[in-house]
């Protein structure tokens, strides 16, 4: 079958469709044909090599993560889907890519595919919906009244996790650039800093939560606009030794994530916040509980352009440049 691979680590990981063995199932897995994938920044980061000591992938390894599709075959073990279902799901950490006709699904971390919703829509959600739910329903429990900032918030995890905290009732702040400040508006956005025009921590005050969706600066400057007891959840890093252990990294590698986090972590104690970095996981039932919210349009699919499969890698080239209105997709059939 054909799928979009690397073949190394690095500045020239050699990115190109390549024929690949069809998968074999496990007891508790599915054969799934893939209509489309929704791409992350992560895709791009996991060739550079930057997670190499976290993500294990056998070379040359198919990319991406996020699939919608319908079973062909199931395992012997499999009780809750059956061949023909629409299904979507994520594959992230698991070793294994979705950029391919066919790949296999552990039953438990599928979930059925929204009436409502095409397949391409479908394949933009796993990773955003699981990544916003993991970080505000249950790392900062987060609450109707309260206050949460979501920078980027035209991007793809900012365009679904404003959504879902103002579904919460929550009131919601965000960063954006001019052009997009009437799409965050209508996805429920409640204080809206043009980025080109105000710098946030001089305008934003009083917040209980603050989602870290830009790397670099933003999260220490975004400590200034907490309340003390309030909570900072990273996506983008530094990670923390609470990571490492999770994720039972050795004893060096703990050490020196805590050396990483380390000025953070003492910015925050400094005002009485807390820190912590997320990875988010791949879990079926909470994508069915998505689903639910998708069914409702409680939340809705936001996506910025759709690539045939075989410009797969135009796709990645154009997530790169950072500049798309929520998801890309690469649809498939």
């Amino acid at each position: 079958m054909k799928a979009l691979t690397f073949k190394r680590y690095g500045k020239s990981p050699e990115i190109g469709f390549n024929e690949v063995s069809r998968p074999t199932l496990k007891p508790d897995e599915m054969l799934v044909e893939v209509h489309a994938v929704g791409l992350n920044p992560i895709d791009n980061m996991i060739t550079t090599g930057m997670f190499k000591l976290v993500l294990k992938f056998q070379l040359p390894a198919t990319m991406g993560s996020d699939l919608a599709g319908v079973v062909k075959e199931v395992g012997s073990r499999v009780t809750r889907f059956k061949p023909g279902d629409a299904i979507f799901a994520s594959l992230f950490d698991l070793g294994t890519g979705a950029l391919a006709e066919f790949a296999v699904v552990p039953e438990r971390l599928a979930a059925p595919k929204p009436t409502n919703l095409d397949f391409v829509q479908a394949a933009s959600i796993p990773m955003v919906g699981l990544t916003s739910w993991q970080a505000l329903k249950e790392r900062a429990n987060l609450r109707a009244g309260q206050k949460v900032f979501v920078p980027a918030g035209s991007g793809g995890i900012g365009t679904f996790a404003i959504q879902l905290a103002q579904h919460l009732g929550a009131k919601v702040g965000t960063t954006t650039s001019t052009g997009n400040v009437q799409l965050v508006r209508s996805l429920g956005a409640d204080e809206v800093v043009d980025y080109k025009k105000q710098e946030f921590e001089k305008v934003l005050h009083g917040y209980d939560v603050v989602l870290g969706t830009v790397r670099g600066e933003a999260i220490e400057k975004s400590i200034g606009i907490l309340k003390p007891g309030s909570k900072i959840i990273s996506l983008v890093g530094p990670l923390d030794a609470e990571f490492a252990s999770a994720r039972r990294l050795n004893f060096v590698l703990k050490f020196v994530l805590g050396l990483m986090s380390r000025k953070i972590m003492r910015l925050a104690r400094k005002r009485g916040v807390s820190y912590s970095s997320l990875f988010v996981r791949p879990d079926g039932g909470q994508l069915s509980e998505i689903g639910e919210l998708l069914k409702s349009e409680s939340v809705r699919p936001v996506i910025d352009k759709v690539f045939p499969f075989g410009q797969a890698k135009e796709a990645l080239e154009y997530l790169a440049q950072g500049r798309a209105k929520g998801k890309v997709v690469v649809q498939i059939k």
